[in-house]
């Protein structure tokens, strides 16, 4: 059986708390820091003056090429600490430096907006 294709979340939205434990999620964020010995990666993301941080597991994406301060969309699922923070399990981390974020914003909004429209006419 494969694994869901991962609901578009914004980072903000993940570390408001939005996203249900254990849902199939794709976000997106700069990657801030790599701790290699802890296969930990935070990624941050900036919505109006807030900076958003999201923790994301490497273990099963790892060896990669970390590289700070890039752009990187991860595929992963949710899974909430005890500590009352989130994780995110990668199972895809890409660098995708140099895509256009205002762009892929909209086409998320679009996106839901669309399925709402087409789940409310069923």
């Amino acid at each position: 059986m494969l694994p869901e294709p991962g609901v578009y979340y914004f980072p903000w939205e993940v570390s408001a708390g939005q996203v249900p434990d254990g849902d199939t999620l794709r976000t997106f964020g700069r990657l801030y820091s790599y701790d290699m010995t802890k296969s930990r990666v935070t990624l941050m993301a900036q919505h109006r003056s807030d900076q958003h941080p999201i923790l994301v597991c490497t273990k099963l994406v790892e060896p990669f090429q970390a590289q700070v301060d890039s752009l990187y969309m991860v595929l992963g699922e949710l899974e909430h600490q005890k500590d009352g923070g989130c994780v995110v399990k990668a199972r895809v981390l890409t660098c995708v430096e140099g895509m256009n974020l205002p762009l892929l914003e909209q086409a998320i909004r679009k996106q839901r907006l669309y399925q709402r429209e087409r789940d409310s006419s069923q």
